[in-house]
This record gives structure tokens, sequence and C-alpha cells, in this order.
């Protein structure tokens, strides 16, 4: 019986290793590295996958975002529907603390790894001085740009520069969605003590995405005391944004004035050189050998994002060990359509709509879907069919029927805000930042 189990848990074990390759190229490399290369798989049996996480948050993001990547990849590799249950086995020493191995398994964020050019160099320069002496230049560094385009791995460059130079010091990456989450969740079950000791008893705190936080009074008002306690306390503090301070609009001016207080750098999209450099990088670190003309014609065909050009250096590597197929020009140019359509930004739902409004006016995704008739939640409602309508191709009547409305009442909501927008630029600051913040993908 001990043979058997062995034998079955050697084939799911081998089974995994291809789901884990698959997801490699589907996703970034830093959500791959930090949520699902560390996966470990436990069990198969009655057509579900079991599966299991060091802590809380990593079972949370998985089950959110990840879980419906991960039974797709089952799906293909086994041929039929698989389930999927995630287990969790908290470890006391990261319960709440979400800072991110020194070390990514697989691949290094550092500053060896990171290739420069005319479209970075400015950036990467402020990122290694951060890095060689925190809270001495540069507090806060901000750093801007295109989703893919290189911030996140400075960011964990930094992160590992840190670790290495200065073990002591303690150090937390978060994007600011988990500082969103978090914040919510600590105010709600009056665990704010904690959550402040977590993020202000730090020595440097790196934020991904700040600009989420943007319209979200309440949390802005917490980050902004935040970034206070540890500004004055001499620490150091970085954050990466889809676009400058300036030009987010709901951005508390208190915040924007300490983001400018210090030093504002962006990242433009890579010119080919650096471009045939990331290639050639990354084939390289994960030993696929390809031939110059297909890496020039990849540089050539994509020319905004980083990660695509990662992502199809990943899924050249896979389908060579899959199928045995070579990089060639006539393969590469199927891989690069594939790829351009993975990253894709996904549909943006009514769900996801009613979520992020909700969470920026602090009412519940229930209340907005409920018969609820006061003000407060009639006017989030309201903004809810004004965003969809902007966004998405529904027509009047399939937003009403999502909200259990009549398309003159949905017609009327609309109308509604948009007076409100026009008579109340700060209104229409924030309303115009969550329309941008939701087709703007997560880093």
């Amino acid at each position: 019986m001990k043979g058997d189990f062995k034998k079955i848990m050697q084939t799911f074990k081998d089974v995994w290793t291809m789901v884990d390759e698959f997801c490699a190229t589907k996703v970034g490399d830093v959500a791959y590295n930090m949520w699902i290369h560390t996966i470990e798989p436990v069990d198969f049996k009655n057509g579900e996958a079991v599966l299991k996480v060091p802590h809380n948050i990593h079972k949370k993001v998985i089950d959110q975002t990840y879980a419906e990547l991960i039974k797709t990849a089952f799906q293909l590799i086994m041929g039929f529907p698989v389930g999927l249950r995630v287990l969790c086995e908290e470890n006391p020493d990261l319960t709440g603390n979400h800072a991110i191995p020194a070390e990514p398994s697989g691949y290094e964020y550092t500053f060896d790894t990171y290739i420069v050019g005319s479209s970075n160099r400015f950036a990467h320069a402020a990122s290694m001085a951060v890095a060689e002496k925190p809270s001495i230049v540069y507090n806060p560094l901000v750093i801007y740009g295109n989703s893919g385009v290189g911030k996140t791995h400075l960011m964990l460059a930094i992160y590992n520069h840190v670790k290495h130079k200065y073990p002591t010091k303690d150090i937390l990456y978060v994007h600011s969605e988990e500082f969103i989450s978090d914040f919510i969740t600590d105010v709600h079950e009056g665990r704010m003590e904690e959550f402040r000791n977590r993020y202000r008893n730090v020595d440097i705190l790196l934020v991904d995405d700040i600009q989420f936080i943007a319209g979200k009074e309440e949390t802005q008002v917490e980050f902004f005391n935040t970034f206070n306690a540890l500004h004055l306390n001499n620490k150091q503090i970085v954050v990466t944004s889809d676009r400058p301070p300036k030009d987010i609009k709901a951005l508390d001016e208190r915040l924007r004035s300490r983001f400018e207080s210090g030093l504002i750098t962006d990242i433009a999209p890579p010119e080919f050189e650096t471009r045939v450099g990331i290639i050639k990088r990354k084939a390289q670190m994960i030993g696929l050998d390809i031939e110059d003309e297909v890496v020039y014609y990849i540089a050539e065909n994509i020319k905004q994002n980083i990660r695509q050009l990662e992502g199809t250096v990943k899924k050249l590597q896979m389908n060579y060990k899959i199928d045995g197929l070579k990089p060639t020009i006539a393969h590469v140019q199927n891989v690069i359509r594939d790829i351009k359509n993975d990253f894709q930004p996904e549909p943006i739902t009514v769900t996801k709509v009613i979520e992020e409004v909700g969470r920026t006016y602090s009412v519940s995704y229930d209340d907005i879907m409920s018969k609820k008739q006061n003000a407060p939640v009639t006017k989030v409602r309201q903004i809810c069919m004004y965003i969809v309508r902007e966004i998405t191709d529904m027509s009047l009547e399939e937003i009403g029927a999502n909200f259990g409305k009549n398309h003159a009442t949905v017609l009327h909501s609309i109308n509604k805000v948009a007076a409100m927008m026009e008579a109340q630029p700060k209104e229409k600051n924030v309303i115009e930042d969550i329309i941008k913040n939701l087709q703007t993908p997560i880093d």
C-alpha cells in the first residue's frame, strides 16, 4: 500500500510540475514566484487536487485570483475537469506578514539581473542608491510607469539588496491592495494596534501600485499617518504607480505633497536593445537556446511590455520540453500571438465594478445589491451603474438586470451621476480614478 501511495504521489508531483510550468507562461514572474511556484502538491483523490500553502494570505490570494488558472491547467494536462482544495499550514512567523522571500525561487530579482537602458537608467540608479543607503537619499522614492515595464523588479531588487547588505533591517513589501484589505479587515475586527505595529515598525516599506488607494478616504488617512510615522523616524519609503502623483486625481493632497517631497522617476517602455537584452537574459536563466534572428524577431514584435517578452521565452521553453519544438520564427509567430492574447486585460465585470466602488465609498457589496434606498447606498449604486455603462458594452437593459432595476431607472442613475460630476469636481476625480484603476492591470 505504501508503495502504491508513493507511486501515485510521484505521478501527481509530475502533473503538478507541468501545471506549474503552464501557469508560469500565463502570469508575470513576480506573481508566479510569489504565489504559484511556492505551492506544494499534497494529494489527488476523488477528482480533486489538494495543494498546500504556508499561510493564510497565500491561501486567500490563490482562492481569489489564481484558482481558475490552476484548474484550467489541470484540465488541459489531465484531460478532464479537476476540483481544487487549498490547505494552509499556518506559520506563526508569517501570519500577517506579507514580506516576500529574500530570494524568490527560480528567479532572482536583483540589480544584476535588471537590464538597464535609456528607458530605465535613472530609475535603476535611484533604486540602487536607496538600496545602498536607505533613508539617506531619495526618501520617499516614487517610481511610475505603465504596467509591465519593470517597476516591481526594481522594488524587489531593493528588497533583496537590503536583505543581503543589512540583514537586521526589517523590510516589508506589499501591494497597495494588500494594504487596503489589511486595513479594512483590521478595522472591522478591532485589530488596528496590530495593523499599525505591522506597518509602522519597519525600517523600509515598499508599496506597489499606490494609485489604488486614491479616493478611499479612510485608507488614505491611515496611509498618510503610516507615511508620517515612518518618515519622522527616518525610515525609507518606496512606492510605485502607473502614473505620476500629480495625475492621480483623487489622491489626498497631503499624500501628493509627501510623495513630491522626495524623488519621482519614471520608467518608459524598453527600447529595442533593452528588449533584446531582456530576452537573452531570460533565455539564459532558464536554459533555453534561442538564435539571434529569433531574439530580434521577438524584440521587434513585442515593444511595450517586459512581462510579454519574458512570457514568450517561458512558453517557448515549455513547448520545447513538451513537444521538442525548437524556437524558430515560424514557431515564435504563433507563440507571440498566444502571449498577446494571454495578456489581454480580463473583462471588467459588474461584480468587479461594485467591489471597487464599494471599497472606495465604504459601502458593502450586499448593501449595493440590496433594495435599500437611503442616500449613501443609492448614490453608490448609481455610480456603479454609471461606471458599468462607461467601460462596458452592456445595454441599459442588461445593466438593469444586474441591479434588479429597469432601463429607465438605470438611465436616470447615469444622468444623475453625470450631473453630479459636472457640479462636484472632487466626485468627478474620484470616479475617474476608479475607472482608471479598473482599467489598469495589477502589476
